[in-house]
């Protein structure tokens, strides 16, 4: 009897311990999947945040009133861009500070998108002033207008920042 009891009691523990390693086993398999399911949903959310930002650029911006300025940077040497203020039609528009991460993406032909509004067609003003410090470490300022021609298509328009020691220190682009 004692030896049947023992028997019993060895089963049920050894049936107790079986069952929750399969437990276990199926709870490890089932976070996986919770896992895997997780990383997919947050993948499509990425994907729909990318495709609603594009969204509501077409929709804020139509192509027929779009105009986007950027920036890129002609000296490479010596001159460093501390911060720019750009007017259209007179009124400011922006006015940034640039970062030491920044001026190394334009040094190394990066281009930066500064601006992107909306403007009716036809002729616009266009002021970009720029601070900065030349390769002698004195104070730069300089201003430079440009008559942009908007037309019933998106408008770009690159701003060419240079030091002074290559002639002309802010040329203008335009697509």
């Amino acid at each position: 009897m004692k030896q049947n009891l023992f028997i019993s009691a060895l089963i049920i523990c050894l049936s107790t311990f079986a069952g929750k390693s399969i437990a276990q086993e199926v709870s490890k398999a089932q976070i996986k999947g919770l896992d895997e399911q997780v990383q997919e949903i947050k993948k499509d959310v990425l994907g729909i945040s990318a495709e609603l930002a594009l969204l509501e650029e077409k929709l804020l911006y139509p192509s027929n009133t779009q105009v986007s300025i950027f920036v890129s940077f002609a000296d490479k040497d010596g001159f460093r861009l501390d911060a720019m203020d750009i007017k259209l039609d007179g009124k400011e528009v922006v006015h940034h500070l640039y970062t030491a991460k920044e001026l190394d993406a334009l040094r190394n032909g990066g281009v930066q998108k500064i601006y992107t509004g909306n403007i009716r067609t036809g002729e616009h003003q266009l002021e970009v002033i720029f601070l900065g410090k030349s390769a002698l470490g004195g104070s730069y300022k300089e201003k430079a207008t440009h008559t942009i021609t908007k037309g019933v298509k998106p408008k770009l328009v690159e701003v060419k920042v240079a030091g002074s020691a290559l002639g002309d220190a802010i040329e203008f682009k335009e697509w």
